[in-house]
């Protein structure tokens, strides 16, 4: 039987040569997928929504502010009543009969009186009448504070959260605390020092957000742009954009039933998720799971050609 000869290589230089420039056709690359870029950016990026500030919020409405920073004062906040990593009001979130929050101890120590309201105060130059106040507000008793506070409290009630209507009476110097941190807040000033770390960097928004959290203002936002976790917000984009899909499973949890009524609800889902990824690691080695791939013979689907190719030999 001849052997056929192989062809013999052509010559390269045999055929024709055109200069090509390799830095020109690199830069016209460049520069039309990044026109590319900017343009699919500008029509379907996410939109660059506002920073929600306490100024803005203090300037659109001042009484969920005024009544906010009450409730700072007189420890009847969300934050105040929260438990670790910011106080011992609470014991925190439990995994069964693992009180996770409590383990790890207050971390973030936060008096809300005094992060809130009393040191902002302090810690500016105030009329004689403010310094007065804040004189007078230190040096009372707890119990004598509770009753300003609480008196106060009712008073600003009855006048649906606008302190401009609140009635006349023995609030002592709680109407003045109050009315100058509102000052602050709307020029802008309170959301500095809330920010003030003592360092060059300025990155932790603990105390802004608690703050902010703790009125009914950020809440209402997150709803409207359908961030609740009622909404799926983990995996939502701000506005009707779309998001993070892949957050789907930890956010479906709190869905459903007992996630979506639990007061440990993150806990519940963080270890539902961490049994989740050591199920799937430890497949390998769990009798009837490791089985299932050998039982479902979807494998013979995949690789039918090979299983035909094995049945014809």
């Amino acid at each position: 039987m001849r052997r056929r000869t192989r062809d013999a290589e052509p010559d390269p230089y045999s055929f024709g040569a055109r200069p090509y420039d390799l830095v020109k056709e690199f830069t016209i690359a460049m520069v039309v997928v990044l026109a590319l870029t900017f343009a699919l950016a500008a029509v379907f990026s996410s939109p660059d929504d506002k920073p929600l500030t306490i100024a803005a919020w203090a300037k659109a409405d001042p009484g969920d502010f005024t009544t906010t920073a009450l409730a700072e004062l007189d420890g009847s906040s969300l934050t105040a009543g929260y438990g670790p990593p910011y106080n011992a009001a609470a014991n925190g979130q439990k995994l069964g009969p693992l009180s996770l929050a409590k383990a790890a101890g207050v971390t973030h120590p936060i008096d809300t009186a005094q992060a809130f309201v009393l040191g902002p105060l302090g810690s500016a130059p105030q009329s004689a009448q403010v310094a007065a106040a804040l004189s007078t507000y230190d040096s009372a008793s707890a119990d004598q504070q509770g009753k300003w506070t609480s008196v106060y409290s009712d008073a600003l009630t009855k006048a649906n959260g606008d302190p401009t209507k609140v009635a006349a009476g023995d609030y002592g110097p709680v109407p003045i605390l109050l009315g100058q941190l509102l000052v602050q807040a709307q020029a802008g000033s309170l959301d500095g020092v809330l920010l003030s770390e003592g360092g060059f960097y300025q990155s932790d928004y603990t105390l802004p957000l608690l703050f902010l959290a703790d009125g009914s203002d950020l809440a209402a936002k997150a709803s409207a742009d359908h961030l609740t976790g009622t909404q799926w917000g983990m995996m939502n984009e701000t506005g009707n954009f779309p998001g993070q899909a892949w957050l789907w499973l930890y956010t479906f949890w709190y869905q459903i039933s007992p996630y979506d009524h639990s007061a440990n609800a993150d806990a519940l889902v963080m270890g539902t998720m961490a049994l989740l990824v050591l199920l799937f690691v430890f497949v390998p080695f769990i009798p009837g799971l490791r089985s299932i791939p050998r039982l479902l013979p979807v494998y013979r689907l995949i690789w039918r050609r090979h299983y035909r190719e094995r049945r014809e030999s």
